[in-house]
């Protein structure tokens, strides 16, 4: 039995530009990091005792006799990708799914790592995000970048560069107290509904060819807002940087806000926010705003119908937090890469 711990994301800056569409032609770069809010993935053989061979519990309970007869699609392509049988999987998260925090991405790469382990096989962070993302944008056909799977593999503060040669994680290396401070000007706020990230995805990439520039200032603020972090500059200048580029990000597509959340972002701001964006692709889900400590409560009272989410960065990505080993012989069929 094997239980794996995976983060979810939140995106500063660059989000768009870590479309294959995008970053193969002009190379792209995200500034992200990872907190402490996480999905779990608890996997072990399935004795077989019961008239179905593998069962999965997520939102919603399957019990199958074949591999191709599981209707989710992730469970379902890793499940043959790994050449796994006969297991019993079970989903569980701190917070829902669709609401733009990577949290399918996170679940590929908690359950890869999951299926690695109970194959008593360890691979490196790097070839759990490749695969991951092989199995979301290939197998799945998924619509999207390739930030989230690195990001819940590698964990942190970190700043992604991709292009058609591969991608390179570096960290951004700040203090202990530069990190705490910037983590406490950061407020999250669940909008109360979420949509499918993908659709959203789609529309934006049919936008990449006519927005272009838009995307190349997108990546360009990758350095600006680094550099605030790292030359301990005035961290309300970062604040100033998300509220231009959830501006430019909204140019892109019609879909990425609605005029529910037009109407809380200006609220926000109006009450002391310097900044926010929407997390994720668009359309719904978390509210992420940039805000002095002094002026939080006013943020906190305004916003009161919503739901406040505290949180905390975290730096270790995918984890395996228990493992026992079988007493019975996996057969070798099963073994396979």
């Amino acid at each position: 039995m094997i239980i794996t711990k995976t983060p979810f994301r939140m995106s500063f800056f660059g989000g768009g530009t870590d479309i294959a569409e995008f970053y193969e032609k002009y190379g792209g770069a995200v500034l992200s990091t990872t907190f402490d809010k996480y999905c779990y993935v608890t996997v072990r053989h399935l004795p077989p005792f019961f008239d179905y061979a593998s069962e999965f519990s997520y939102a919603n309970i399957e019990r199958v006799r074949s591999v191709d007869e599981i209707e989710h699609p992730l469970i379902r392509n890793l499940m043959k990708f790994k050449d796994m049988h006969e297991i019993r999987l079970s989903y569980e998260a701190d917070l829902p799914a669709r609401t733009g925090l990577g949290t399918s991405s996170s679940f590929a790469v908690g359950m890869l790592n999951a299926f690695y382990g109970v194959k008593g096989k360890r691979v490196d962070k790097h070839r759990l995000a490749d695969e991951a993302i092989y199995v979301e944008r290939v197998l799945c056909g998924e619509a999207g970048g390739i930030q989230d799977q690195i990001a819940a593999a590698y964990g942190g503060l970190n700043r992604i560069d991709m292009n058609r040669n591969g991608y390179k994680v570096t960290p951004v290396i700040i203090s202990n107290q530069r990190k705490k401070e910037f983590n406490e000007h950061l407020l999250l706020f669940f909008t109360g509904f979420s949509r499918i990230s993908a659709d959203i995805q789609k529309k934006t990439e049919a936008n990449i060819s006519n927005k272009t520039k838009e995307l190349l200032e997108m990546k360009s603020l990758v350095d600006d807002a680094e550099e605030i972090l790292v030359s301990n500059g005035d961290l309300n200048e970062f604040g100033k940087l998300l509220h231009y580029t959830w501006e430019l990000k909204r140019g892109i597509s019609t879909a990425v806000s609605t005029d529910y959340i037009d109407d809380i972002y200006q609220r926000a701001i109006r009450a002391g926010a310097i900044g926010g964006k929407l997390l994720g692709a668009g359309g719904g889900g978390f509210l992420l705003f940039f805000v002095e400590p002094d002026k939080q409560d006013a943020v906190l009272e305004e916003l009161n119908e919503l739901l406040y989410v505290p949180f905390a960065f975290e730096n270790d990505g995918t984890q395996v937090i228990y493992f026992k080993a079988e007493d019975y012989s996996i057969p070798e069929q099963y073994l396979r890469g």
